[in-house]
């Protein structure tokens, strides 16, 4: 069996250590797993259910719906903003929640993880995160995480996939994910 996965970074800065940290996680998909970096958060814009109507849906929101009803699983890399996750990143799980019990989202596995530059690594907005995901629809996979702290200083030389500890985390993560859709 496939497992298609679907990357959600919740950061937009160029050379983002979250954006990186999905890179890894594409390098590291285990045999029969794929995972596929979903672009264009920045463009989506903000929901609102006056968009939201058959023949008026931007074809941002449209494709972002299309990818993670055909995907099997969905990550979401969240940094820390002012102690929660990025509006871009919850913007995304808002249009996945629609139509309200049927949305895209709607009983895949998720993870959540990320890296930030504070000593928790995130952890708030990825509890945010995990919390609104849950709301929306998917099954949170609530022992699955992975928060690296000192995102600035741990990943300045090193691309997250060449950090052993870290690329050894995450390919246990995305085992867990792998594992979670075929259950």
């Amino acid at each position: 069996m496939s497992v298609r996965i679907v990357a959600l970074v919740g950061s937009l800065r160029a050379g983002s250590t979250n954006r990186q940290l999905a890179e890894a996680a594409a390098k590291l998909a285990p045999a029969g797993s794929e995972v596929a970096i979903l672009d264009g958060l920045g463009e989506l814009p903000f929901y609102n259910e006056d968009i939201d109507v058959e023949g008026t849906v931007p074809a941002i929101a449209t494709e972002l719906r299309q990818a993670v009803a055909q995907a099997d699983a969905v990550l979401l890399f969240s940094p820390e903003y002012n102690g929660t996750m990025p509006a871009v990143l919850k913007n995304a799980i808002d249009w996945l929640s629609r139509p309200y019990g049927a949305g895209a989202i709607s009983g895949k596995p998720v993870a959540v993880l990320g890296t930030a530059f504070g000593q928790y690594g995130g952890v708030w907005a990825q509890d945010a995160a995990r919390k609104a995901a849950g709301v929306a629809g998917g099954n949170v996979l609530e022992d699955v995480k992975l928060s690296i702290p000192g995102s600035v200083t741990r990943f300045a030389e090193t691309h997250p996939v060449d950090d052993a500890e870290v690329a050894a985390q995450l390919t246990a993560l995305l085992g867990q994910v792998h594992a979670a859709v075929s259950a």
